[in-house]
């Protein structure tokens, strides 16, 4: 059962760590968007590969802070049944969730999203703006990234399950507990 808590907390600080860096993009596309309108409205002229950069970077943000967002409980849920649910339910909706829906989706994305993503690297594919961004390449890579994170996250969620079914959370840290994200 320590190997469990050892589980979810080495996932959930890896998700905590990118969650926090990556985060810190939707800031830097809030700048380079502000920068293109003025660019824009102001002086008369814009640079496509800014145009480009807002996107791509709000694209890499949410992509690589979703493992964080399902370890803070900050994801979408009907929450009809599960906010008001005693602990136990909770762990069995989480293992339900995770096996009959979370990661099957990560196998699916994973199974059709790496060769798009390989062919991607292959080609080392930019954007198709005329004197936009190249790396594309490198964008479509978090595809994977969000798979991975996700799935660990989902991996963790399902640990911490079974340590609340065996009455055994208490070997988690308090960040790790229910209602603690």
């Amino acid at each position: 059962m320590k190997s469990l808590a050892l589980i979810v907390t080495a996932i959930g600080r890896l998700n905590g760590l990118v969650g926090k860096t990556f985060s810190w993009l939707a800031f830097a596309a809030v700048v380079v968007c502000f920068t293109v309108v003025v660019q824009r409205y102001v002086f008369s002229t814009t640079q496509l590969w800014m145009q480009d950069l807002y996107v791509w970077l709000n694209g890499a943000m949410f992509m690589a802070v979703a493992g964080y967002a399902l370890l803070t409980d900050s994801h979408v849920r009907v929450d009809i049944f599960y906010r008001p649910a005693p602990l136990r339910k909770k762990a069995v909706l989480d293992m339900v969730g995770v096996i009959v829906f979370l990661l099957p989706f990560c196998a699916v994305v994973w199974l059709w999203g790496f060769e798009y993503v390989q062919r991607s690297w292959m080609l080392k594919e930019g954007s198709a703006n005329p004197g936009g961004m190249p790396g594309l390449f490198i964008l479509k890579a978090f595809i994977l990234a969000f798979v991975v994170l996700v799935g660990l996250q989902g991996i963790a969620m399902l640990a911490r399950s079974i340590l609340v079914l065996a009455g055994r959370e208490h070997l988690l840290p308090a960040q790790f507990r229910y209602g603690q994200g």
